[in-house]
């Protein structure tokens, strides 16, 4: 089911959080801030808006990288009722596409639901003192193939937002399958 996440809330704060990687490692907030800013992503091995733009998407945050910006991914699907969301297909996930980046298993869901995180993908970019100043979407192409010359979003933001601290006022959601909640 397609699901879209709410606007932009500027200065919210990042929620701490402590959540194994794909890499044998645990990784808290601390560990993913960069310099110039934060992007936290939610993302799962088998939702097609993911598995349609992982190429875009790795090569997006790799340059995202280069501007001092710490990432983390973290998927948060129930892997029992999703088993390809399980700890060990996101290994085999993270290491099929060169992720240069802690990819995160939030088996609790704790740390989705503190984040509001609603969809895959779900982007959540911080400047360095950690407010929140983009929650919009990787691009206008979605689940299509990206030409060349591309206006890059997510990238764009990022950039603003490790140059100045603030994200761009104007911001189109993410959109992507919903987030698969344990039953109650």
């Amino acid at each position: 089911m397609a699901a879209t996440p709410p606007v932009c809330e500027f200065g919210w704060k990042a929620a701490d959080f402590t959540l194994p990687a794909t890499d044998g490692r645990s990784y808290g907030l601390s560990d993913i801030a960069g310099g110039n800013g934060t992007l936290i992503v939610f993302i799962c091995n088998h939702c097609p808006y993911v598995t349609s733009v992982v190429d875009r998407l790795v090569a997006t945050l790799s340059d995202i990288q280069a501007l001092g910006v710490g990432i983390a991914a973290i998927s948060a699907n129930d892997a029992n009722a999703y088993p390809a969301d399980s700890f060990p297909n996101m290994t085999v996930f993270a290491d099929r596409h060169g992720f240069t980046f802690p990819y995160l298993y939030d088996e609790p869901q704790d740390t989705a639901r503190a984040y509001g995180a609603a969809c895959t993908p779900d982007f959540f970019g911080f400047n360095a003192a950690l407010e929140l100043q983009y929650r919009g979407r990787l691009d206008a192409f979605g689940r299509a193939a990206a030409p060349a010359d591309a206006k890059r979003e997510l990238f764009d933001a990022m950039k603003q937002i490790a140059e100045t601290g603030q994200g761009p006022r104007d911001q189109v959601p993410s959109m992507g399958c919903s987030i698969k909640w344990k039953a109650a």
